[in-house]
């Protein structure tokens, strides 16, 4: 069967009545005489939209019948056998997807033309789309060819036709000049057929645009190499204008950050990044520095103390921690270690280094007070916290414990 979303994609609102309604999960199964809400398939979403007030699920295709689905546990069914109802399409959604149908379709027969690269299959996304394409890879000049080309067709107003054929139409042998690539098996009654004149002809069950003019204009994005796999992401239509919408929009913030403007944003980045990096590798040197100073004067304490807390709010890099644990000195001391992230948010690392049985008594009971997560083996506790505001009570059970010979530094 050919529905009437086939037959006419532009048709926006139909009238048309309910041959089966019947109860399913979580709501109820429903078939109309006819309907302009596309059923998922031929690598095309189901549409949206409305009928009556009702909104629509979902709708798949069984054989010759479009099921549409909609929610609802009440008792009385929404809609009647016979009824008569207005069926109301979310048109954006479908003109988007028939720009992406249409423009793949395209992409895919001039990929087929010009360099003989077979599409096996394609996907079309909520914000771009790809092929996948029978080829190793694909070059930047290739893309270029083939993006020119297609925008070429566009410009040039092409025609895009629909005929429908019976299956044993011999006229299907010489008008396909694309064999269809595993029509499934419930599949009955006519055949459509789209024709991009003068490019190819495909049997297709989607919805398509009537001229590639419609198409507005294509984008190929990049190329992504997986195994056996070779995908070439595109965009078409309104999405390329909403993608430049996005990008431009981020250029003006990008012109305000880096204080100038797109053609000078590399440059400036790579500046930017060389001035991280030298700050970062100072930082490191301060960093390690003051651990071992702090280490030092710990192992320099007249009477080594029984345990040992300190506190750091500069990240949660733990060069610090992990050059004070391997300078100090003192193995029956307890040492309570945290770092805190820089946004205040509490979130931080915890690391705890003493006796083992000190370690197993104090370790796990901290970690939940300060709502963190990790573990613990023998002499050593770390764990990634996100409440470091509770550091006053693990103090409290650390003091409870050793009772004695108190040291704490807080940073």
């Amino acid at each position: 069967m050919v529905f009437k979303c086939q037959e006419d994609s532009f048709l926006r609102e139909f009238t048309t009545k309910v041959i089966q309604c019947d109860k399913s999960d979580g709501g109820y199964a429903v078939i109309f005489e006819d309907t302009i809400l596309f059923p998922e398939g031929g690598g095309q979403p189901y549409d949206h939209g409305l009928v009556g007030d009702r909104k629509v699920k979902s709708i798949v295709r069984k054989g010759a019948q479009a099921i549409h689905y909609f929610e609802g546990d009440e008792e009385t069914a929404p809609f009647k056998v016979g009824d008569e109802v207005v069926q109301r399409l979310d048109w954006d959604r479908r003109f988007d997807h028939m720009q992406q149908h249409s423009g793949q379709h395209l992409i895919t027969a001039i990929f087929d033309r010009e360099l003989k690269y077979n599409t096996k299959s394609w996907w079309l996304g909520s914000e771009s789309s790809y092929i996948d394409l029978d080829a190793k890879d694909v070059s930047v000049e290739q893309l270029v060819l083939v993006e020119k080309i297609c925008n070429q067709l566009i410009v040039d107003c092409t025609p895009v036709g629909v005929k429908v054929y019976e299956a044993d139409d011999p006229a299907l042998k010489s008008d396909v000049t694309r064999a269809t690539r595993g029509l499934p098996e419930d599949v009955t009654g006519p055949l459509r057929v789209v024709t991009i004149e003068g490019v190819e002809s495909n049997m297709c069950c989607g919805t398509h645009v009537r001229n590639l003019a419609q198409l507005q204009t294509i984008k190929l994005l990049s190329v992504e190499k997986a195994k056996n796999k070779c995908l070439v992401h595109f965009l078409v239509g309104g999405r390329v204008l909403r993608k430049l919408t996005e990008c431009y929009e981020r250029e003006v913030q990008f012109n305000g950050l880096l204080n100038g403007g797109a053609s000078s944003h590399v440059d400036l980045v790579r500046k930017l990044q060389s001035t991280v990096r030298s700050t970062q590798r100072v930082a490191k040197k301060l960093s390690t520095e003051l651990a071992t100073l702090e280490a030092e004067k710990l192992n320099q304490q007249p009477v080594a103390p029984k345990y040992f807390t300190h506190h750091r709010c500069d990240g949660p890099e733990s060069d610090f921690i992990n050059t004070f644990l391997r300078m100090v000195k003192l193995p029956d001391c307890f040492l309570f270690l945290t770092n805190a992230e820089t946004d205040n948010s509490g979130k931080g690392q915890l690391v705890l280094q003493g006796k083992a049985e000190d370690i197993a008594a104090l370790g796990p009971e901290m970690c939940t007070i300060l709502e963190g997560k990790g573990n613990g083996k023998g002499t050593r506790f770390n764990a990634k916290v996100n409440k470091l505001k509770n550091l006053p009570l693990c103090e409290k059970l650390i003091h409870d414990r050793f009772a004695s010979n108190e040291i704490v530094v807080e940073k």
